[in-house]
């Protein structure tokens, strides 16, 4: 069934490379006004040459810092301002920090992991809530990862980071479950992105499957049929599959 978000109104965080690029132009595929925020302003005049190429959607550019906590909280009145509500939140970008074990990670580099993964997204949830609230079918998309579960050695800020976020995610999936807002977390595995490649020099990212095919996968949960709320969707063996709990 083709997807049709014609009329709705989302914001994709991150949106200037990635996953987060891709996910926009799906959004916008689907007929979709995509709010796109990142901090490279390069990245997001690209996505939007790309969305109108495409000839489907519009694109509103936001060149945001995220550790911009007030601008964060201005971008929630903006969109209130122009549009009166929000429909799909996609809370995307991230940092890695370094992989290293726990005692040599420096302060600057666990507060910025801190900052940009996990105080920027409650800050950006408390921003758009009411919004999401006021849609007939709001849907909120939080990316996530399994470092969250596995614990990996040396992976620590960024798996503590995302553990975090998922727990915030349950959170407010719980508080808003009798109304039509829909919130779950993505993990979507490992991707041919700059972030995995910082992570994994040596890996091959042929081997690995491409941001758009992932961002397929994805943007479904921003469907107003949706009915699911509070899950971890994980990808596995090309789809995505639901549970409640971390494996």
């Amino acid at each position: 069934m083709t997807l049709d978000l014609s009329g709705r109104v989302a914001v994709v965080t991150g949106a200037s490379r990635g996953i987060g690029y891709f996910i926009a132009r799906e959004l916008a595929a689907a007929g979709a006004h995509v709010i796109a925020v990142a901090r490279t302003v390069g990245g997001l005049e690209e996505l939007d040459d790309q969305i109108k190429a495409d000839g489907h959607g519009q694109a509103t550019l936001v060149p945001l810092d995220l550790t911009d906590m007030a601008g964060i909280d201005r971008l929630g009145g903006a969109i209130h301002e122009r549009w009166g509500k929000l429909d799909i939140l996609v809370a995307n970008a991230g940092v890695l920090g370094v992989i290293s074990p726990i005692g040599h990670v420096e302060a600057k580099t666990f507060e910025k992991v801190m900052t940009v993964n996990v105080t920027s997204t409650w800050r950006l949830i408390r921003s758009v809530d009411p919004l999401l609230r006021l849609s007939d079918a709001g849907r909120a998309i939080i990316l996530s990862s399994n470092a969250a579960h596995s614990a990996r050695a040396f992976w620590a800020p960024y798996a503590a980071s995302k553990a975090a976020v998922e727990t915030m995610m349950r959170s407010w999936a719980h508080e808003t479950e009798s109304l039509p807002l829909r919130v779950n977390a993505a993990d979507p595995g490992a991707t041919r992105t700059a972030m995995r490649a910082q992570a994994m020099p040596g890996e091959d990212p042929e081997t690995l499957p491409h941001p758009s095919e992932i961002a397929r996968r994805i943007v479904p949960l921003a469907s107003p049929e949706l009915k699911e709320t509070g899950l971890i969707f994980q990808a596995k063996h090309n789809r995505f599959v639901a549970y409640r709990q971390p494996e």
